[in-house]
């Protein structure tokens, strides 16, 4: 049974930095993409960063270039969300997701397979 536990979202003002972590189990993972999707309210969910766990090839949602970091641990089968410079707009709930996608769009959320419960980050001006 896979399992996606995220952790680390919270309540910090606006310029400070969070990290979130999403520990995954229940199979292997080393063909699959691993994505931290957001949703705001009255809004749609959204893919903000991604990552193939074979290759490290990313993805980053334009607004989060440069302030955002996604990595990986093989060793503890986590996948990290590096947040600096938060901004009000980034509050939201933030799911981790994985997924066998094909080919390099790995924004898409219908190729994702399996979703953590979600972690709310909320950013105070």
């Amino acid at each position: 049974q896979v399992q996606l536990v995220e952790s680390g979202g919270g309540l910090v003002q606006a310029g400070d930095s969070l990290r979130l972590s999403c520990a995954a189990s229940g199979r292997t993972f080393s063909n699959y993409a691993m994505g931290w999707f957001r949703q705001a309210p009255g809004k749609e969910r959204e893919c903000v960063a991604a990552i193939k766990w074979s290759s490290g090839s990313t993805y980053y949602k334009n607004s989060v270039k440069g302030r955002f970091t996604i990595s990986r641990d093989n060793a503890k089968i986590t996948v990290y969300l590096q947040m600096n410079s938060l901004k009000v707009e980034d509050t939201a709930v933030y799911y981790c997701a994985a997924g066998t996608v094909a080919g390099s769009r790995l924004e898409r959320q219908s190729e994702y397979d399996y979703w953590g419960q979600g972690t709310q980050v909320t950013v105070s001006s």
